[in-house]
């Protein structure tokens, strides 16, 4: 199709730079996290920076004997979405031999 349509090439290939472009901005203003692999794509949520109760660093630290991180609300409390595309692979229980 692009060896006698090459406009139509170029056009593809911009549509394709548009939607990823637009597709990033929208992961970042919605304060979500891609990943992928060829087993799974995954949006994670992330902390929002405007929080005023952890001013975006997603928790604070609970003192005493053994501290830890007390998640904030405002990315702890949304799901996160996975998308299975191929299944993992089992790990042998032993060695092949």
């Amino acid at each position: 199709m692009t060896t006698h349509h090459p406009r139509a090439g170029l056009l593809l290939a911009a549509a394709l730079l548009l939607a990823a472009g637009t597709g990033a901005a929208a992961l970042k203003a919605g304060h979500w996290r891609l990943y992928a692999d060829r087993h799974h794509i995954e949006l994670q949520p992330r902390p929002r920076r405007t929080c005023p109760d952890c001013r975006g660093a997603g928790g604070w630290w609970v003192g005493g004997a053994n501290p830890e991180m007390e998640a904030c609300s405002c990315w702890s409390e949304r799901r996160e979405l996975r998308v299975r595309l191929l299944p993992v692979p089992a790990w042998p229980d032993g060695p092949p031999f």
